[in-house]
Formats: C-alpha cells, structure tokens, sequence
C-alpha cells in the first residue's frame, strides 16, 4: 500500500509512500484521492494533514509510466490523476494542510498549491520542471496561478532547471509557514491541528466553499488542461528525452 491514512482524535493524517523520490504513478495518485475524499466525508475529522515519507516530498509523475502511455484517453487520465489530487483538496469541506520535507517537483508544486496551508522545512525546494521534458505544468497552472500568482508561475515555469527556496515560496503565498527543521514544522503543524479540536465543522466549511468559490469550473478546466499535457507528451521526441532522463 502506498498510500495510508491514520485518524486521531479529529484529524486525519494522509501519508503517501512511493520510494526512492515519491514519483507519484496513476494508482498511486487514486489512491490518495480516495483517500482525501473518506477524510473529508468522515463526519469526526475536522482537518487534514498531506504528508509523504523520505527525503523528497514529492518528485512529480513517474516517468516509467508517462513513458509507457501510448493512447490519448490515457495519457489524458493520467494526468488528470494530479488534477483529481487537487479537485479532492479543494473539495474537502475541512482544511487540508500539506507538509512539505524535502524537494517538491513539477505534480508535488501542483499538490502544495492546492493545500489550504503548507507548513515546510527551510531546505525545502520546488521546481516546475516540465519544459524540460518537452511538455508544460498545464494541470498544476490554475492551482499555483491562484496561490502564488501569475508573475511567480511564469518565472518558476520558464525556468525548469531553477530551484526556488522555501522562502521563496513563502514570499508568492505558496508556502505560510517555514520551519527550521521537521521538529519545529512538526511543533507548528501539531499547534494547527490542535486549535481544530472545537472548531465547529459547518462554519469551517461554509469558510471553505467560500475561499475556492474561485474554482468552482475546476473539474472541466483540469481535464481541459490535461487534453494539452496529454498531446505534447504523445510525441516521440518527448518519450525519446524521458527515456534519456530515466536512464541517467
């Protein structure tokens, strides 16, 4: 099982396992919207923590899958995959926080921008690396669009070879909270969840609808979004670098 879900007390903790770097596969990332979907619909929980194991938070799509895609209807489910993530979150009548350990890349950008609060470490990184391989962030955009804005997109975006710091993140809105080490985001994440053991559910998620009012066309826009991701990855000369990529 990759992805796992612990309940305590009135939280739920969400934590994805995909070794060596968390390249996240189509299974893998139903497996985490069907998990954030159950929290959210669970009537004890009052918030959600996003979380994942190892080193690296999150390195993307896996590319022995992107790779193996073949047919259009495919590809274009496979990246809706991260598109379902971000629905679900945006969805979830609860806030859904995500924990950012280590390097965020390409898809995991995309999974922290959906997050209603991200809490880091100061060495975390995050990269939109898709240029690079001959296709775009196009189903992460409105999500990282929307946090951080268009001026910080472009310039993460025209940039695939470009760590951006932590810090970074926090000055454009895609992080709220850097910590100096998992201790202390660990101390701040767990005052969060604690301070939601009486809030009252229905005004937390009428706050909810309210702050992704915004978003409400996301379903179609996403796979619209996918219907690009999946056509310039059909070309042979990206499967060509990705398989130069994989095999380094």
């Amino acid at each position: 099982m990759s992805v796992y879900t612990d309940l305590t007390g009135h939280s739920a903790r969400i934590t994805f396992s995909k070794p060596p770097v968390n390249a996240l596969d189509k299974l893998t990332l139903q497996e985490l919207t069907d998990h954030i979907r159950a929290a959210g619909e669970h009537p004890d929980i009052k918030v959600i923590v996003l979380q994942s194991e190892g080193k690296t938070f999150c390195a993307g799509a896996d590319f022995s899958e992107l790779i193996s895609l073949e047919d259009h209807d495919e590809a274009v489910d496979f990246f809706m995959g991260f598109g379902r993530v971000i629905n679900a979150m945006r969805k979830a009548p609860k806030p859904v926080i995500v924990r950012v350990q280590g390097k965020a890349v390409g898809g995991g950008v995309g999974i922290v921008a959906a997050a209603d609060i991200a809490f880091s470490i100061a060495d975390a990184a995050l990269k939109l690396s898709e240029l690079s391989i001959g296709i775009g962030p196009y189903v992460i955009a409105p999500a990282i669009i929307r946090k951080s804005g268009k001026a910080f997109f472009q310039e993460m975006a025209f940039q695939p070879w470009r760590w951006f710091s932590a810090f970074d993140a926090q000055k454009h809105g895609l992080i709220a909270s850097v910590s100096e080490n998992k201790k202390t985001m660990d101390e701040s994440i767990g005052r969060f969840v604690a301070a939601y053991e009486k809030t009252d559910a229905e005004a937390v998620a009428r706050l909810k609808r309210e702050v992704w009012k915004d978003a409400e066309n996301w379903d179609a826009l996403l796979r619209e979004q996918a219907e690009k991701s999946a056509a310039l990855l059909l070309r042979e000369p990206v499967k060509n670098l990705l398989r130069e990529m994989k095999n380094k």
